[in-house]
């Protein structure tokens, strides 16, 4: 619907008429959103935000491709330029209508390592003023934080317990390893282990 777009839901359902209120009321937030998604997908020129002729309360998620007059909608995108697109969105937009906690969940899937590094660009930004807590199993997004930022869930005794890394240990390490490396290494856990009951 047209005028679902108090914030942005945590499924996406409501992106087209969010981006059609940010385009209209906070152009500046919109131009950094769209000049984003091209870095990821240079196929994309622009969305094309506007009312439906026959039913005017109803927007539809579509866009142009540079040098093309047609029209695309979200069958012609793979899951992971649709979910950028989602996640560029919701980090880019303005402060002041951005939720004060975020919550993603492996938000790397389908996404290209380019577009990894820049979700984890955004990801930094937005935390500056924006508590962003993010449950990842990818090395390559891991990759883009530092030891401090990172939490470790373990299973231990039938519960799951969170450790925080620490630079200092893992000094050494890091100057032939990156984060994610390390993780793979299982050198500080977090990893599934053949105990269901993880003891």
């Amino acid at each position: 619907m047209l005028h679902d777009n108090r914030f942005l839901r945590e499924d996406g359902s409501n992106l087209a008429s969010f981006l059609y209120l940010l385009r209209e009321r906070h152009i500046a937030s919109y131009r950094l959103i769209r000049s984003t998604i091209r870095q990821v997908a240079p196929f994309f020129d622009d969305f094309t935000l506007k009312p439906l002729e026959l039913n005017p309360d109803t927007i539809r998620l579509e866009w142009r491709h540079r040098n093309s007059d047609a029209y695309f909608d979200v069958s012609s995108l793979s899951d992971g330029t649709l979910r950028f697109m989602a996640l560029t969105t919701l980090l880019l937009q303005p402060v002041k209508l951005r939720p004060e906690i975020i919550l993603l969940d492996e938000p790397e899937l389908g996404l290209h390592p380019y577009a990894i590094a820049m979700l984890a660009a955004m990801m930094r930004s937005a935390s500056t003023e924006t508590q962003i807590v993010a449950a990842t199993q990818s090395p390559t997004l891991l990759d883009h934080f530092e030891p401090e930022d990172v939490l470790v869930a373990e299973r231990v005794g039938g519960e799951t317990r969170l450790n925080r890394l620490e630079a200092e240990p893992l000094r050494e390490w890091l100057e032939d390893y990156s984060l994610g490396q390390l993780w793979e290494k299982n050198h500080f856990g977090g990893r599934l282990t053949s105990d269901p009951a993880g003891a």
